[in-house]
């Protein structure tokens, strides 16, 4: 039986449907017995209707701006950090 946190690790794969058929399966195994992922599932996917059913916006071109130099340090930051 695959653990929650291993099938957490695989939520993207199971949502995009990415998988072979005999993984979705087992994965959707442990859904059905699961109560806790099963409503990690049924939240996510909801979740994700209702933004595919949203306009995309454009971000602030000031905003963006400072979304990309804040992501640029953490970055460098990381990299920076002895492994």
């Amino acid at each position: 039986m695959i653990s929650c946190k291993d099938f957490l690790r695989e939520l993207n794969e199971y949502l995009d449907e990415a998988v072979d058929p005999a993984t979705k399966q087992h994965w959707q195994s442990h859904v059905d017995e699961c109560p806790n992922c099963f409503v990690i599932v049924d939240t996510t996917k909801k979740t994700m209707q209702v933004y595919k059913g949203m306009e995309e916006q454009q971000l602030p071109v000031d905003i963006k701006s400072r979304l990309m130099q804040a992501l640029e340090r953490k970055m460098a930051a990381r990299k920076s950090v002895p492994q």
